[in-house]
């Protein structure tokens, strides 16, 4: 009864017509960078965030929210088209998807997409109902040293995640938590790396940074080497599912949908390895394996769902315990701290009508979603058109005017352009912006609860490993880091050998 009684607060909340307009433009705005490769959900809500700042918190993060998985509903539409995927997690969709697409089948192809991501956004939505309140009340037993062996652990485990070197995205993360470390101290007020400039005594302005270093620096990355597009499709038509394609596709979204949910949880990139995993259990249960690689539906199918799930499941970690599962979740986390709202097990108590109203949006997005995909098809098509030199200088230019907007502000938009050449440069270095970020977002927290646990030991470290949560997440880090070194050892020491030989 109560979780009746608290989805019934979120409709309430999430079917007010501002709220479901504001979802309605989310979708389609994910949708929108899903369907252009190069742009992508990180990009587009770093960008974006400046226009929230007058928002109501719940339609703020309602519109984010939809951005972000309305983008892995968008990326599935050019991975079938024309084998580009409008996002990673939609990669492994392009294998058969566009297999599909050659042999005349586009349109089935974009139907399993849109119709597997609505039932798996659906479940997940509902786990994330269910799973949520119990996460979030254990999480209230947490104090400053479980908190802080906890941000640790997420942040060694974005590292064991980054695509990679391990050393590269450990040097990022330090990186992020060097530039959370500029302003004043938290607890004397002493002005820390601010080289005289008032205006960073506040700290680093979160939006300059995640658009410079995400928005800014793909929009270089992607001018530098533009591809070619050749749409496949120019009129996608049959629209629609044969009674064998139903029976073909109902178990690989069954089991994409629990890949996805359960896989969509773990910081890094949970929505990319649910959607490789799925594809991966597929081919090996077919019983036509030959067919994956050559336009098999399943191959469509099981992805799809899994991708879709995963990122409504990844939410849990963000709402219940305040910590990012990826990039996007981290620029989440920015959007509740510009709303003065502190994300973390709190919420649920102290807004809950934000934080169911949140969750019920996601079913109505996934309806939109729905709605907005199989009709607009035409129109997706013809936007794959547009030539990246004619799109990106618009983008820049809202940015920076949003950006400015929040402070009136000059200071924010050199800091765009600043952090754009350093999110470039790591990019060039082979660097991940990712780990930057969430050491940016998760330092002062970092810190905080550091500071907080020494005092309440007066000056004793060894707070953090008598008390057993504490203890025990920080040896999961441990693992953590042997896991993650473990195959650049191994490599090194077969090297070694060789030599030797």
């Amino acid at each position: 009864m109560e979780l009746l009684s608290n989805l019934a607060l979120g409709f309430e909340t999430a079917l007010t017509p501002t709220n479901i307009l504001w979802c309605f433009v989310g979708t389609l705005l994910g949708t929108l960078v899903g369907v252009l490769p190069g742009i992508g959900p990180t990009a587009t809500i770093a960008m974006l965030l400046p226009i929230t700042f007058n928002f109501e918190p719940v339609t703020a993060l309602i519109m984010l929210a939809g951005i972000y998985y309305g983008a892995q509903y968008g990326g599935s539409t050019t991975a079938i088209l024309i084998n580009l995927p409008g996002e990673s997690s939609s990669a492994v969709t392009a294998i058969d998807g566009y297999q599909m697409a050659r042999q005349g089948r586009a349109g089935p192809a974009l139907a399993t997409a849109a119709l597997g991501s609505f039932f798996a956004g659906t479940v997940a939505t509902f786990i994330l109902a269910v799973a949520a309140p119990p996460l979030a009340r254990a999480a209230l037993n947490f104090g400053a040293p479980e908190y802080f062996a906890l941000i640790v652990l997420g942040l060694l485990v974005s590292i064991s995640l980054a695509h990679g070197s391990v050393l590269k995205a450990l040097a990022m993360i330090v990186l992020g938590l060097l530039f959370g470390m500029v302003g004043q101290d938290i607890y004397t007020g002493t002005p820390r790396f601010t080289f005289g400039q008032p205006e960073l005594f506040s700290g680093i302005n979160f939006v300059s940074m995640a658009v410079g270093v995400f928005g800014i620096a793909e929009i270089l990355r992607n001018l530098e080497n533009e591809r070619e597009r050749d749409v496949m499709v120019k009129k996608v038509t049959n629209l629609w599912l044969t009674r064998e394609d139903f029976r073909r596709i109902t178990m690989p979204v069954l089991r994409g949908t629990l890949f996805g949910s359960l896989l969509g949880v773990l910081p890094g990139g949970g929505h990319i390895l649910s959607s490789f995993a799925s594809y991966s259990a597929e081919k090996n249960l077919s019983k036509h394996p030959e067919e994956f690689g050559k336009g098999a539906i399943e191959g469509v199918a099981g992805p799809e769902s899994a991708n879709n799930a995963a990122a409504q499941t990844s939410f849990i970690p963000l709402l219940t315990l305040g910590i990012p599962a990826h990039p996007v979740m981290a620029l989440m986390v920015g959007a509740f701290i510009i709303q003065g709202i502190t994300p973390g097990p709190n919420v649920i108590n102290e807004q809950p009508a934000l934080f169911w109203g949140i969750i019920a949006s996601m079913w109505v997005g996934n309806l939109l979603l729905v709605l907005l995909n199989l009709p607009l098809i035409g129109l997706w098509v013809k936007l794959l058109t547009i030539p990246y030199r004619v799109l990106f200088p618009a983008i820049v230019v809202f940015a920076a005017i949003g950006c400015y907007s929040i402070n009136m502000n000059a200071f924010d938009v050199f800091a765009i352009a600043f952090f754009g050449i350093v999110g470039y440069v790591l990019i060039r270095l082979g660097c991940e912006p990712a780990p930057l970020l969430l050491g940016f977002v998760l330092g002062p927290l970092l810190e905080e609860h550091l500071r907080r646990a020494m005092i309440i030991s007066r000056g004793d470290p060894t707070i953090f490993v008598t008390r057993p949560i504490s203890a025990t997440l920080l040896a999961i880090a441990v693992l953590v880091v042997i896991f993650a070194m473990a195959p650049s050892i191994r490599k090194k020491r077969q090297a070694i050998f060789v030599e030797e030989d």
